[in-house]
């Protein structure tokens, strides 16, 4: 079993930053790659940005140049820094445990409870 925990979400206007964190635990063995989602009101859920072995990264193209995935082995965390945020940025981001393999993020069924981002215009 893995337990992830998301943090670091809030209010923030246009242009601000924030930057969420997802800690792990348990079967941490489980948990070296990684991926953020984020699911606005009716819409899907959608990959924003993923990091997997060696630090490799992916983002959605919607993110690129304004969001960065980033991880701290020691603590087995992984934050999104987000900045220059706009009001579509607004969504629940959710943490997930998968696997990035041959450039394509795979997400399991472990998921974090989700941090809510408001980006007010």
């Amino acid at each position: 079993q893995v337990q992830l925990v998301e943090s670091g979400g809030g209010l923030v206007q246009s242009g601000g930053s924030l930057r969420l964190s997802c800690a792990a635990s348990g079967s941490i063995a489980r948990v070296n790659d990684r991926a953020w989602y984020r699911q606005a009101p009716g819409k899907q859920r959608e990959l924003v940005a993923a990091t997997g072995t060696g630090g490799i990264t992916s983002y959605a193209n919607s993110v690129k140049g304004r969001f960065t995935i980033s991880r701290e082995i020691a603590n087995n965390t992984v934050y999104l820094q987000m900045n220059s945020l706009k009001p579509d940025d607004t969504a629940v981001y959710y943490c997930n445990a998968g696997v990035f393999y041959s450039g394509r993020y795979y997400p399991s069924d472990y998921w974090g409870q989700g941090t809510q981002v408001t980006v007010s215009s």
